[in-house]
């Protein structure tokens, strides 16, 4: 079984959310996220990877649409 974290979304319209995701072998979490809007791709949004502060160790920062 694979191991997973939360991540919390930060900006766009997912702003707050979390996100659980899994960790490949060397224990880091994908380097994008889309959130899908209210009618699924045609409004999904990227999330890119960063480093967190303090007690986050990552966060998914809003990088706009997807399309």
């Amino acid at each position: 079984m694979a191991s997973t974290v939360e991540i919390p979304l930060v900006g766009g319209a997912a702003d707050g959310q979390t996100v659980t995701v899994e960790l490949d072998p060397n224990g880091r979490p994908p380097l994008t996220h889309h959130h899908l809007g209210p009618q699924g791709l045609a409004e999904a949004e990227i999330y890119e990877l960063e480093s967190g502060d303090g007690d986050r160790q990552w966060v998914y920062t809003s990088r706009g649409p997807a399309v």
